[in-house]
């Protein structure tokens, strides 16, 4: 008796011994990026270390302007392309149910009633040639025995395709929250540059009242009335080109929201000159950090699939054992369907051993390989790209001081040789198209300046972004 258990025990192990040897052991493979972040010449000043890195601070900290707050929490509760990767969770969880079940047998109970009427040329003219046959059975049919973990292996890939998508709705809500700030600040400078159009309009039309009297009283020529015509002209176009870059930031935002935007959640002018907008992000000294992307992480949860799937393919080579059995009663009569002596129970094992497929199984293994590889490369080449993108990220932020800076520089010198020339025109010492070169390079510096800002704040985005932030609230 104890040789028997032991006998049992034996099996078993080896059994358990064969599922696991079919499939490969899961590595995760090297990043192919450096251990650190560049740090010399623009990346100079750019890298700093602090208590909570970027993926583990709540987008509500990042962003410190209540009104973009409040602009993020509608598209998290409203945005349609989040829902639907929220759903595709949902229905990658009810799969995964639906391939875990099959490695239980399912057990059904049935009833049963047949009615049938002989021939009287089979039955002959004394028998009867009505019969009634009832029957109720509870049983399983065609479980299969999972010796070799092909069953497992399915239901592990289905597991890890749930998972996948998990950190795909994550990697999702990132970009949500990263395009509706980008959004808000878009609308923020369109709008700054429609106000910077306004004013340049007008005062383009001081000038042009000057002018026309300075031609009327034969001190201005012909050529600066249509010079002032022109540029006033040029200003009239550029308020219109604001306008319908406005209302598109505003759609786009709307899009992003699930809503219209609320007017007391608009933007307001000068919000660029506040430098609070958004919060300075820590991104520490090694990459390692970017393997906890929701992206990078979906990545190797598909590579985890794909293993699992070698593993299913390599146990289709091997025997497979389905077994169909129920117990029951039967009788001729409704009413002793339950009596003693009627019961009835059938066992029907069957072993299926693949010998001839026409090369189906190898290409099955092959194809399950290839995947592999693929998604190994996939992975490589996603940490890659996502290196790249902190790296250009950093590189930006090391010299963005310095940038708006040198900008601010410039359009403050402008402003002044602007003031200097508009003055000497009015007192006739230079003529009008001298003034209107410094107006137009001011004006343009002014644009610059305002699109540097901008600049400045994306880029903050675009690193917390990189860098895995907005899971966490």
């Amino acid at each position: 008796m104890k040789q028997g258990h032991l006998s049992a025990a034996i099996v078993a192990l080896i059994l358990s011994g064969c599922s696991t040897m079919l499939t490969p052991a899961y590595e995760r493979p090297d990043a192919p990026v450096p251990q650190n972040w560049p740090t010399q010449g623009s990346y100079e000043g750019a890298i700093f270390e602090g208590q909570t890195p970027a993926i583990d601070t709540g987008w509500k900290y990042f962003i410190r302007d209540e009104r973009l707050r409040t602009l993020v929490e509608m598209a998290l509760a409203n945005n349609r392309d989040l829902r639907i990767a929220a759903l595709n969770v949902k229905r990658a969880r009810a799969a995964y149910g639906i391939s875990r079940a099959d490695v239980f047998p399912s057990i059904s109970a049935t009833g049963t009633a047949t009615h049938a009427k002989g021939a009287r040329d089979v039955v002959g003219n004394q028998a009867s040639r009505i019969s009634h046959n009832y029957s109720a059975t509870l049983g399983f049919a065609s479980y299969e025995l999972d010796f070799f973990g092909k069953i497992q292996n399915q239901t592990d890939a289905s597991y890890e395709a749930w998972l996948q998508l998990a950190e795909t709705r994550d990697a999702s809500q990132i970009s949500l929250i990263a395009q509706v700030i980008s959004g808000f600040l878009n609308l923020a400078a369109d709008k700054e540059r429609l106000k910077l159009a306004q004013d340049t309009f007008t005062s383009l039309e001081d000038s042009l009242r000057l002018t026309l009297k300075r031609h009327e009283l034969k001190v201005s020529s012909q050529i600066d009335v249509t010079s002032a015509q022109a540029s006033l002209e040029a200003a009239r176009v550029d308020i219109a080109n604001y306008r319908t870059a406005v209302a598109q930031d505003e759609n786009a935002l709307a899009l992003l929201i699930g809503a219209p935007v609320p007017a007391h959640l608009h933007p307001p002018l000068g919000l660029f000159d506040d430098a609070t907008i958004l919060e300075e992000v820590p991104t520490g000294l090694s990459s390692d950090i970017l393997l906890r992307r929701p992206d990078l992480r979906a990545d190797e949860h598909a590579l985890k699939a794909a293993n699992a799937n070698i593993g299913a393919a390599r146990a289709a080579f091997f025997p497979s054992i389905t077994l169909t059995a129920n117990v029951g009663t039967a009788s001729t009569e409704l009413g002793r369907l339950f009596n003693a002596g009627n019961g009835t129970w059938t066992f029907a094992p069957q072993i299926n051993l693949p010998i001839f497929a026409g090369g189906r199984l190898q290409s099955s293994l092959d194809q399950a390989k290839v995947s592999r590889e693929i998604q190994i490369a996939t992975y490589e080449k996603d940490v890659q790209t996502a290196f790249r993108e902190v790296a250009d990220a950093l590189a930006q932020r090391g010299t963005a001081d310095d940038v708006l800076q040198a900008q601010q520089a410039q359009t403050d010198a402008y402003e002044k040789s602007y003031k200097l020339a508009r003055l000497r025109y009015k007192n006739g010492v230079d003529s009008y198209l001298s003034m209107l070169v410094y107006q137009r390079s001011y004006y343009a510096a002014q644009l610059s300046l305002l699109s540097t800002r901008l600049s400045r704040q994306t880029n903050l985005v675009t690193l917390y972004k990189a860098l895995g932030g907005g899971v966490s609230e």
